[in-house]
């Protein structure tokens, strides 16, 4: 896989995941906090895509990261980022939240 190769999942195999208790992943979503007040998938984690970089402690690089945005641009840079930071099991949410709502998926009203 390229250095620039960003992997993707689906909204709907992204749900599957969360809903399992077993899944073993960390949503990050990397909108602005009043964007992910209106919702987000449920159980991520807000982590502004311009924190990101201060923030990266927080972060395991053995995890496996879905990083979310509202159309899947930001989440994309997010993941090269990480990538480029060693964290090799990292995965973009196809779609972001709009490809979420489209698919008629519950978003999290958070805190």
């Amino acid at each position: 896989m390229s250095a620039n190769t960003i992997k993707e999942i689906e909204a709907t195999e992204l749900a599957r995941r969360v809903n399992d208790a077993n899944h073993k992943l960390r949503v990050i979503d990397v909108r602005q906090l009043e964007e992910i007040a209106t919702g987000t998938v449920p159980s991520a984690e807000a982590l502004p895509l311009h924190t990101l970089p201060e923030n990266i402690h927080q972060l395991s690089a053995g995890e496996k990261l879905v990083i979310v945005c509202r159309s899947g641009a930001r989440s994309a840079q997010a993941c090269l980022f990480l990538q480029q930071q060693g964290f090799s099991n990292v995965y973009n949410l196809r779609g972001g939240m709009m490809g979420w709502m489209q698919c008629g998926l519950p978003a999290h009203q958070p805190g």
